[in-house]
């Protein structure tokens, strides 16, 4: 079975997927939902000045990526081509920096329900679902797991 902090097997099943994808967003929830609305917003998550509410945004939208493009590889319209990173991550910061934490939460709920419906979708993933899947969700909850500790652990602290 896939755990997050391990890489999802090309084969790994949907119920696999899923299972390592509730795993990580437990684990970062268990952390985002200690937070105050203040200390979600407070900059120090990153240095160039993200907050944890700023975090959950940017995962949000990876995960609604992630959907998108399950979606179209359910349907036949899926291209895999090279998606320029910094600019998502750069527009969506810009787009969600003024919402108010419950929104954004709300968001990256919403974004999760779609992208998880969209792996129900798929009879077998190919590697590209398997991918976009791995990439929005387990792997990307574990490579900012250890930040998120450490901030939330700094903003409890005073």
């Amino acid at each position: 079975m896939a755990e997050i902090g391990g890489p999802i097997s090309e084969t790994a099943d949907p119920t696999e997927i899923l299972a390592a994808e509730e795993t990580g967003w437990t684990g970062l929830h268990s952390l985002i939902d200690q937070l105050t609305p203040d200390q979600a917003a407070r900059p120090g998550y990153y240095v160039e000045g993200w907050s944890a509410k700023d975090l959950l945004a940017h995962v949000g939208v990876w995960l609604a990526e992630a959907g998108m493009m399950l979606e179209r590889i359910t349907v036949g319209t899926y291209r895999d081509e090279d998606v320029d990173v910094d600019a998502v991550n750069r527009l969506s910061l810009d787009a969600m920096r003024d919402l108010p934490f419950s929104t954004v939460k709300a968001q990256a709920s919403a974004a999760r329900t779609r992208m998880r419906r969209a792996v129900l979708e798929l009879n077998s993933p190919s590697p590209e679902a398997t991918r976009w899947i791995a990439k929005a969700g387990p792997e990307h909850y574990e490579e900012h797991l250890p930040r998120l500790r450490d901030w939330a652990a700094e903003l409890r602290a005073g």
